[in-house]
């Protein structure tokens, strides 16, 4: 991940991130609705890289679902999580110190589902997590489209849309984290995931119950983000701040497991294709806003972040494209 400062005894704020509701039936595009929601939208980006969004379309019984599957795939034993490989990068399973992730791409897509469940279970396969893992993918990218709609209309690059749209693709991944040794003196044994930036373009992060997630401020200062049943958090990625040639940035996040329980969440990442360049349009680049970042390709990028001299990078998209 990228490096953090984690030598430096955390500064603390209390504070809630803005809430945005996207559940109002007449949020259209064009309809007042949607241009208040997009103001707020830009404002809580500009601002913090991230908002929690109210967005009723997910029910409460899904979501409660959707708990309960990653909990049954999760009690599984190593060896067959060890099944869930991806032709992608980092996009299979992972587990290190006290993470662990299985990841799904095209999670969307109801097919790609039945892949990983038949990886899961090559005997017969499990369409109840099938069904319950598409159905909360799909409601999600919804909300990830009309994020980015509305991004992209605040900055005058409407024309752009549709073709963003289409050159992403979705994965989405089930995390969990174990409940740290009992040495409460050492912070280095609490860490379920360093201080990083996420890669990708947007971030849909649920969250289950347990405490951990913090992000950090532009004054190096951590907001403590609360579990809520009601609301996901929506986060700017790294690919999405080269997009838009530095005009919204990335937040720095991390998990610190503060309790003695196993803490799950989910993540829905919107993906660049493969083969796809990132640039920045040029109606984002004048004399105000000189050109930033070179045009990349996300594979690439990815490769990069996960090499040595990625790791050590403070900031690795910066190091990667940077001019």
């Amino acid at each position: 991940m990228d490096s953090d400062s984690s030598s430096v005894p955390p500064l603390y704020v209390s504070f809630q991130l803005p809430v945005i509701d996207f559940s109002d039936q007449t949020l259209k595009p064009g309809s007042s609705k949607w241009e208040e929601v997009k103001t707020d939208v830009r404002k809580a980006l500009e601002d913090y890289g991230c908002f929690e969004a109210s967005f009723q379309k997910v029910s409460t019984e899904l979501k409660k679902s959707v708990f309960q599957a990653v909990e049954e795939l999760f009690e599984l034993p190593t060896e067959t999580k060890q099944r869930n490989v991806s032709s992608k990068p980092f996009h299979g399973y992972l587990c290190h110190n006290l993470y662990q992730s299985l990841g799904i791409d095209d999670a969307n897509v109801l097919e790609k589902v039945n892949d990983f469940t038949q990886q899961i279970w090559p005997d017969h396969g499990n369409k109840k997590i099938r069904e319950t893992i598409h159905r909360f993918s799909e409601q999600l990218s919804e909300l990830d489209m009309m994020v980015r709609r509305m991004i992209m209309e605040s900055f005058g690059i409407e024309k752009y849309i549709d073709e963003h749209l289409n050159a992403t693709n979705y994965l989405l991944r089930m995390m969990n984290y174990t409940a740290p040794p009992d040495d409460d003196d050492v912070e280095e044994t609490k860490i379920g995931l360093r201080s990083h930036t996420d890669k990708n373009i947007i971030t849909i992060l649920h969250q289950y119950q347990v405490d951990g997630l913090e992000v950090e401020t532009k004054d190096k200062k951590w907001i403590k983000v609360k579990p809520s049943q009601d609301s996901f958090l929506v986060m700017v990625g790294d690919s999405l701040c080269a997009f838009l040639n530095g005009r919204l940035s990335s937040p720095y996040h991390r998990v610190l497991m503060t309790e003695k329980k196993t803490r799950y969440s989910t993540g829905l990442f919107s993906v660049p294709k493969s083969g796809f360049i990132i640039d920045s349009p040029q109606e984002l680049i004048d004399e105000e806003h000189p050109r930033i970042f070179k045009p990349f390709d996300y594979d690439d990028f990815l490769t990069f972040f996960h090499s040595e001299a990625g790791r050590k990078a403070q900031s690795s998209i910066h190091a990667f494209c940077a001019l």
